[in-house]
C-alpha cells in the first residue's frame, strides 16, 4: 500500500496547547498531567468521530458491525475502564466501535473511548481472539490517554500540519486536504505518534484484557507476524502503524511471553472463536470495491454514480468516500473533485468557493462539456506568507449532484498543468461501459477444509493481482504449507 504524500496548499495549522489539567490515571490511579480534561477528550472524540464516519465511511455490514462492537464491549468490561476502583468519570464513558470502510490493515483510537477497525485488518485476522487482543490494545490507548499525554509533552512547542505533508500513510492514506477538514484539535490527535514506551503498554494491557476474557491472547503474535510479510512484500514500513511502533518481530515474541504471565496468574486461555469468526467475515469485500470507484488505463470509473473522467499519466488516484484527487509525479499539483452537497447549481459552487478569503477572480464562464452544463472560474489565491496560488475551479450538474472539480497548483508553475486540469475536468461524462458498469468487488470466501490440501490447490483462479503469497498471508501461513482438514481458510473470489 502507497504512501502518497500529496501536495494540497501551504496551509499552515498550528496548535498550542496551552495548558494542562491534573488527574488521576484510569491506570494507575495517581495523579499525572494531561494535556486536556477527560471531558475534552471526550468532546474531541465525539466530534470527530462524525466526520470520520462521513469521510472514510463504515462498513455497510450490520451484522459485522454488531459482531465488532460485541466483542469490543466484552474486552472493555475487564478493562481499567469498568474497574470498581475506577473514577466514575472513566467508568461512566461509553465507548463506540466502529468497522471502516477500507482496505488498508490498520486500527487506531481516538480519546473518549472511539475505536477503530478497518474491514482489511479484519480481513488478515484469523480468529475472534486476534481481534480481542487488537481491540484491548486500542482500549488501552483510551483507558491510558496516550493522546493526552503527547500533547501535554508538546504544550511548550508548536504541532504543525502542512498541507498533506504528513499524511498518507498514518491512517488511512487520505489526501491532507481531508486530515485538516477535522478541525485542529482532532487533526492533533491524529497526528501525535505514540512512543514505542506507549505502543509497548498498550500490547501489555491488550494481552491482559483478553486474557482475562479467557481469549488465547499469544495469538495476537501471528498478525504481527503477518504485519512484518505486508511490509516485506511491499517494499515499504508496515502500512498505517507508526513508524514509532516496536518492530512487529519483537511484538510476536514478545505477546506469547505476556500471555505465559497471565496464565501462571491462573487466567485460562483457551477461546479462539474460530468458527462464528470466519463466518461473520465469510463475504466481506477484500482490497478495494469498484463499485466506489476504480482507475483503470488513465481513466476513472465509478459504477454507482455512473460517471467517468479521464487523469494525466503518472499521476495517481487517491479515492475516498468524499472525495477523489489527482497527484502529479512531483506532488505539486493537484486535481480534486468531489459532490457538493451546498449548492444546488455549477455557479453557485464555483463562486462559493472563489468567493473565500484571499481569492481573487480573474475570469468565470458558463461552459458545456460533454452535453453537460457546467460553470469554471480562473482565480489567484495569497497565503499569508505573500505565497500566491492559481486555480482553475470547474462545477459540472449531473444526474442531480453538482461536482466540482479543484485544480490549483503554484502560481508560476499554473501554466504548465493547465492543460492537464483542463483534460482531468472537461472530460467528466456519463459512464456507459458495460463492463465497468458491472463491476464488482473481490470478497473473501471462508470455508472449512474437508480433507487435508495444499494451499495451492486453493489459488488457482484467483482475481487480477492477488497472488499465492497474498493468500498465505490473510490465512497468517506459508505458501507451502498444507491445510488440514476441519481448519478454515480464506480466499480471495470475485
Amino acid at each position: 500500500m502507497s504512501s502518497l504524500r500529496v501536495f494540497v496548499t501551504a496551509i499552515l495549522l498550528a496548535f498550542f496547547v496551552s495548558a494542562c489539567t491534573v488527574q488521576k490515571s484510569p491506570i494507575t490511579g495517581s495523579k499525572r498531567a494531561y494535556g486536556y480534561s477527560w471531558q475534552q477528550e471526550v468532546k474531541i472524540g465525539k466530534e470527530a468521530d462524525q466526520q470520520i464516519q462521513q469521510q472514510y465511511g463504515v462498513y455497510d455490514d450490520e451484522e459485522v458491525q454488531q459482531y465488532v462492537d460485541r466483542i469490543g464491549q466484552e474486552v472493555l468490561e475487564v478493562s481499567h475502564m469498568r474497574r470498581e476502583d475506577t473514577d466514575p468519570k472513566y467508568r461512566e464513558t461509553e465507548f463506540h466501535f466502529r468497522v471502516l470502510n477500507s482496505p488498508v490493515v490498520n486500527a487506531f483510537a481516538l480519546p473518549g473511548g472511539y475505536i477503530y477497525v478497518t474491514r482489511g485488518l479484519l480481513a488478515h485476522l484469523k480468529n475472534e481472539a486476534q481481534l480481542a487482543m487488537v481491540l484491548g490494545h486500542e482500549i488501552a490507548h483510551v483507558a491510558a490517554r496516550h493522546a493526552s499525554q503527547r500533547a501535554f509533552e508538546q504544550q511548550l512547542g508548536q504541532i504543525a500540519l502542512i498541507g498533506g505533508a504528513v499524511a498518507g500513510e498514518e491512517l488511512l492514506g487520505i489526501p491532507g486536504q481531508s486530515v485538516l477538514q477535522l478541525g485542529s484539535q482532532a487533526a492533533q490527535f491524529l497526528f501525535l505518534s505514540y512512543g514505542r514506551d506507549d505502543e509497548r503498554e498498550s500490547d501489555q494491557l491488550g494481552v491482559e484484557y483478553a486474557a482475562m476474557k479467557s481469549y488465547e491472547a499469544e495469538d495476537g503474535a501471528g498478525f504481527f507476524s503477518a504485519l512484518e510479510r505486508i511490509s516485506e512484500q511491499s517494499g515499504q514500513s508496515i502500512p498505517s502503524w507508526q513508524s514509532s511502533h516496536p518492530d512487529p518481530s519483537e511484538r510476536a515474541t514478545r505477546i506469547p511471553e505476556l500471555a505465559d504471565q497471565w496464565r501462571e496468574k491462573g487466567y485460562e486461555q483457551n477461546i479462539e472463536n474460530t468458527d462464528e469468526y470466519m463466518s461473520t467475515i465469510d463475504g466481506i469485500i477484500y482490497g478495494e470495491n469498484p463499485r466506489e470507484g476504480f482507475s483503470e488505463d488513465g481513466n476513472f470509473y465509478h459504477p454507482d454514480l455512473k460517471f467517468q473522467f479521464d487523469y494525466p499519466d503518472n499521476w495517481e488516484i487517491v479515492n475516498q468516500p468524499t472525495l477523489v484527487a489527482a497527484v502529479n509525479e512531483d506532488q505539486d499539483a493537484i486535481s480534486l473533485m468531489e459532490i457538493d452537497s451546498e449548492t444546488d447549481s455549477p455557479e453557485s459552487s464555483v463562486m462559493n468557493y472563489v468567493s473565500q478569503e484571499g481569492f481573487s477572480v480573474q475570469s468565470q464562464n458558463t461552459t458545456q462539456q460533454n452535453g453537460l452544463n457546467s460553470y469554471q472560474a480562473l482565480a489567484i489565491a495569497t497565503t499569508e506568507d505573500g505565497t500566491e496560488y492559481r486555480f482553475l475551479v470547474y462545477a459540472v450538474d449531473y444526474d442531480g449532484n453538482i461536482y466540482r472539480f479543484t485544480n490549483y497548483s503554484l502560481a508560476e508553475k499554473f501554466d504548465s498543468y493547465r492543460t492537464n486540469f483542463e483534460q482531468t475536468s472537461y472530460s467528466f461524462s456519463e459512464l456507459n461501459d458495460q463492463d465497468k458498469l458491472n463491476r464488482e468487488p473481490v470478497r473473501l470466501q471462508a470455508q472449512k477444509v474437508d480433507r487435508s490440501q495444499s494451499l495451492s490447490r486453493f489459488t488457482d483462479n484467483l482475481p487480477m493481482d492477488i497472488t499465492a503469497e497474498d493468500v498465505a498471508i490473510l490465512n497468517q501461513i506459508d505458501v507451502d504449507a498444507t491445510i488440514e482438514q476441519g481448519n478454515w481458510i480464506k480466499i480471495p473470489r470475485q
